[in-house]
């Protein structure tokens, strides 16, 4: 449950190893978040305002609150979307890295087209057939680069939202809610 006015996310455990996988083997501090859980302090994350600092509040029992591994929760937490941020962001880079190179790619094969439909006019004349040629070349260097075009209008924002989003979790403030 979430407190939409706060920016508070609730979570409520029996024990605090509920939150991380337990296949992984890493020592508790390192290791993964359940994926089931990431999906809900996520899902419940995008409810709030981009600009909303967030707090995660997990209601545990008292016993299992006043273990070390509950203390340690709250930097386990950070460092582990501080990491999905940093993953998220390399993903960013490779899909510009990407988009660069298939632009580069396109508009070449753009100005190929571009050309080569100008000669084919040229060695056909202006007939319907010269006019179908070039037209069809000029059609295959634009959709050469609807790619490139696609990444840099459109493709890269919800990666970014994804890496912010994992950032203002990184900097959620986590309180154990003993019950």
């Amino acid at each position: 449950m979430a407190d939409e006015r706060t920016g508070t996310i609730e979570i409520q455990v029996d024990e605090i190893g509920q939150l991380f996988d337990m296949l992984d083997p890493f020592p508790f501090r390192e290791r993964d978040l359940d994926k089931d859980a990431e999906e809900y302090i996520v899902s419940w994350a995008r409810e709030f305002p981009r600009n909303a600092p967030l707090r995660i509040l997990i209601h545990l029992p008292k016993e299992e609150a006043e273990d070390q591994a509950a203390r340690d929760v709250g930097p386990a937490l950070a460092r582990y979307f501080q990491y999905r941020a940093e993953t998220t962001s390399r993903d960013l880079k490779e899909l510009f890295r990407v988009g660069r190179l298939s632009l580069a790619i396109g508009v070449a094969v753009l100005a190929v087209c571009i050309i080569a439909g100008r000669i084919a006019v040229r060695a056909m004349g202006s007939t319907e057939l010269s006019v179908f040629v070039s037209e069809s070349l000029l059609l295959l260097g634009w959709v050469s680069n609807w790619r490139p075009i696609e990444i840099f209008l459109h493709d890269w924002w919800p990666i970014a939202r994804k890496r912010d989003l994992y950032k203002r979790l990184a900097a959620a403030k986590v309180e154990l809610a003993p019950r």
